[in-house]
């Protein structure tokens, strides 16, 4: 394993840097990693490493959302307010709704797998967003009409929604009902987790007050462990208490930082930030590269371009869905131009759950990874790359 993780870091890094070099988003340099190193083609990656892939990535994804936390301004968040709950789930029902639509007479699926698949491919990657928004409030660009600040909520709650419509899809197909509460969950599940988040950051803050009140110094470092052992904690609240409650764990993440910021001291959460952000140095590292390795060659070579097509089609509904949450707001066309090409990239959850259908032994199985993959490699570095190559051009930078 460890010789693994050495060419993982070191050819990881080396082709992120190729990329820069490029104009090119590191992650495309990852992703080409990945797929490389992985077990499709030179398969010269530990199966121990493979194997715990997925623990590997999710820990890469608490990185980010603390970080991102931990850089939210909710005052600036309360300009966006209504956008945001919209984005939140209108772009990904046009995408699923496209699927729908095109999927069954394109790649002669049913329709229940043609939403299953919609459900898959619809959620925006937060391990791509995400760093990219905390770049440009870092850099204040569009930061005073609360731009990054809108994309990175909605992302966050997006991702609640398409996973709770993809457990009801696949209930469908075992011959289950459509469970409404299903539905009524996904509000809750976001209510349930700001709230556990805002307690646990509280209760995070008091600690670090109280100890520093009684002179008993606690490093910046020890911080920030204590913080990411309390991120893992409420990752497993979520699934120790979905029999009996609903809970957004990556909300909880996202609150529980926010509350760090806002209740303790603005140096602290400063450089908890700062502490973070070199963390996910490496974490972007592993995810991505991970990322690439889950990426079937074969799969992807025979999803052929009928699955491109419908993947850029459903692009085009979803850039509508922006548009429409963004009518009556006060951004210019420029700006609501930036937000839907910010809500492009997809990775993380398409890389998380998109092998579920074939390991149930469903029949659409291997054409929803295939489009999966495909989604990945089209969307992640498109996205990516159309934010680094017009958020200046697109966006105000705020006057400091």
């Amino acid at each position: 394993m460890l010789t693994s993780l050495s060419i993982i870091f070191l050819v990881g890094l080396s082709m992120a840097a190729i990329c820069e070099k490029f104009c090119l988003p590191r992650i495309i340099g990852m992703l080409f990693t990945g797929i490389v190193l992985g077990p499709y083609v030179l398969n010269l990656l530990d199966p121990t490493i493979l194997n715990i892939s997925s623990e590997l990535r999710q820990i890469a994804l608490i990185i980010i959302l603390i970080k991102a936390g931990l850089s939210l301004d909710l005052s600036d968040l309360r300009k966006v307010g209504k956008p945001a709950v919209l984005m939140s789930f209108l772009p990904a029902s046009f995408e699923i709704l496209t699927y729908v639509f095109f999927a069954p007479i394109l790649l002669k699926v049913t329709y229940i797998e043609a939403a299953i698949m919609g459900a898959v491919l619809s959620a925006v990657s937060p391990a791509v967003v995400i760093p990219k928004m905390i770049q440009l409030m870092d850099q204040k660009y569009g930061t005073s009409k609360s731009i990054p600040q809108l994309i990175m909520a909605a992302a966050s709650c997006d991702d609640i929604f398409v996973i709770v419509l993809f457990s009801t899809f696949l209930d469908m197909t075992k011959g289950g009902d459509i469970n409404i509460k299903s539905f009524y969950n996904i509000p809750l599940s976001i209510i349930i987790g700001i709230i556990i988040g805002a307690i646990v950051g509280y209760g995070l803050s008091v600690f670090f007050e109280t100890a520093y009140a009684n002179k008993h110094f606690i490093r910046n470092s020890m911080k920030t462990i204590i913080v990411l052992a309390t991120a893992f904690l409420l990752i497993s609240i979520e699934s120790w208490i979905r029999p009996y409650l609903p809970m957004s764990g990556i909300i909880a993440l996202v609150s529980m930082a926010s509350m760090i910021k806002i209740k303790g001291n603005n140096f602290v959460s400063m450089r908890l930030s700062e502490k973070f952000g070199k963390l996910w140095v490496a974490a972007e590292v592993i995810l991505f590269v991970l990322v690439g390795a889950s990426v079937n060659i074969n799969y992807t070579l025979n999803a052929g371009f009928t699955s491109i097509g419908i993947i850029f089609i459903a692009l085009i509904f979803r850039a509508f869905g922006v548009m429409v949450c963004l009518i009556k707001t006060q951004l210019t066309n420029k700006e609501r131009l930036f937000c839907v090409i910010a809500y492009l990239p997809k990775a993380t959850v398409q890389a998380a759950i998109g092998s579920i259908p074939l390991s149930m032994g469903l029949s659409c199985g291997q054409i929803v990874l295939s489009v999966s993959v495909l989604g990945i490699i089209i969307t992640a570095p498109l996205g990516a790359l159309g934010i680094d190559l017009t958020y200046k051009k697109l966006l105000s930078l705020e006057n400091q």
